[in-house]
């Protein structure tokens, strides 16, 4: 402190200005560069959203959950490009192929064993009975060991183990593996094929890609009505509040899927006469979505919204009492410029964040529509429509199920730990 200011008195708050006035005009002259650099204490000037980058990077689990949100999207709207099979192609002779196969030889081998001599082969199990018993077999003996030959092909993975046959990966048909061994390149199935020869793998990513962007676009349905109604509610408040909040509750306890279920009988005739009524963009992308998936986004836009709605309101109602917005009405800003430029911008964290959140929510909706068989239409492809058609055969082809499953369980895991650590790295008070 200038020595000017002396010290105050014991017992009193005011400081002693006998001296305050003795002034020279060298205490009015501007501050030295060395003076500045000693007063100022220099630090990198950051935004909120570089800060917040900041804390997201430290958040380990969140970058891993981001690294994999990332390749799941190369993988769904890149793979299909690099696939030679179309989701819908039907490849003759390569129906139910495994994700591995077996050499031409040892598949020969391997036929060879299923399609022998029943005879010989009975022939051959009663003497290995009758050495084995040391005397003749009984008619009741005969008949049993006949019974077994007949509804079995014999020990498989023995004759495989004596003849040294393995697999190999991936899945190619008969024609595939001739065509390979003349030295044409064929680009294999690596989740191998379905019953109707389709290449699971390029169904796998157009199915991950419906996903996404079923729940991409339902976030962004969510996103504009619950931030307008949310924010409308909240900055007006009083009985505008209390009526809109109540129609909010009311829709939530609405079940989102019977309201599907009834949009899609209620549409489905009106959306069929629209598609076949021309060949312009919009006939082409209802024939593609079908009635199922409108009515599935017709339910987001009608229902999923209110969650954000209520956040919305909640920090509308905090912040419409803060100095700026008292500043804003003297100045004679409208309620609308208020809104959408002074509260709605410090609503941002929040509104990122529950965004987020919605995209895991709108992914298992569609994905358990799809299942139940009121979600994607056919030939159109989705991950859970790919599990229910797995369920047929999941006691022979039981990874038909387990693949669709786990990139559906990897890809909801995903966005909700990403959406933690964005909700984390965005709020100021847990700044670090």
């Amino acid at each position: 402190m200038d020595n000017n200011f002396k010290r105050a008195k014991f017992g009193t708050m005011q400081p002693n200005i006998d001296n305050l006035l003795d002034l020279t005009p060298e205490d009015f002259a501007p501050a030295s560069d060395a003076q500045k650099e000693a007063f100022i204490q220099e630090r990198p000037s950051t935004s909120y959203w570089k800060d917040a980058w900041r804390r997201l990077k430290m958040n380990k689990v969140a970058m891993v959950a981001l690294g994999v949100i990332i390749f799941l999207i190369l993988f769904a709207f890149v793979g299909p490009v690099i696939v030679p099979y179309g989701y819908a192609d039907f490849n003759k002779g390569a129906e139910n192929l495994y994700p591995w196969h077996y050499s031409l030889k040892d598949q020969e081998l391997i036929d060879s064993f299923n399609n022998g001599d029943d005879a010989a082969r009975l022939e051959t199990a009663l003497a290995k009975a009758e050495k084995e018993k040391g005397s003749k077999l009984t008619s009741i003996e005969k008949a049993k060991i006949t019974a077994q030959v007949s509804t079995s092909t014999g020990d498989i993975n023995s004759f495989m183990k004596e003849n040294d046959i393995h697999k190999e990966w991936f899945g190619y048909s008969t024609d595939e593996l001739k065509r390979i061994e003349s030295g044409e390149k064929v680009f294999p199935h690596v989740f191998g094929t379905d019953k109707n020869g389709r290449d699971i793998l390029v169904r796998t990513m157009v199915g991950t890609r419906v996903s996404m962007l079923v729940g991409i676009f339902a976030a962004l349905l969510v996103l504009i009505i619950g931030s307008l109604y949310g924010s409308i509610s909240g900055f007006f408040g009083g009985l505008t509040d209390t009526i809109m909040m109540r129609i909010a509750e009311l829709i939530y306890s609405i079940p989102e899927i019977l309201l599907v279920l009834l949009i899609s009988v209620t549409l489905q005739p009106a959306l069929i006469a629209f598609k076949d009524s021309g060949t312009g963009f919009w006939n082409n992308l209802v024939g593609v979505m079908g009635p199922n998936l409108i009515s599935m986004f017709i339910a987001f836009g009608l229902l999923y919204w209110v969650t954000m709605a209520r956040i919305i309101r909640g920090q509308i109602l905090q912040l419409k009492e803060q100095e700026f917005v008292t500043a804003a009405k003297a100045l004679g800003a409208s309620s609308g410029r208020i809104i959408k430029h002074h509260l709605l911008p410090n609503c941002v964290g929040q509104i990122v964040v529950t965004t987020c959140l919605q995209i895991p929510s709108a992914i298992f909706l569609e994905s358990f529509l799809s299942y139940l068989g009121v979600g994607v239409s056919a030939p159109m492809t989705s991950l859970g429509s790919m599990a229910s058609d797995a369920l047929s055969g999941v006691q022979t082809y039981g990874y038909r199920l387990v693949i669709p499953a786990l990139i559906l369980s990897i890809m909801i895991l995903a966005f909700n730990l990403f959406g933690d650590g964005l909700r984390d790295a965005l709020d100021p008070r847990l700044k670090k």
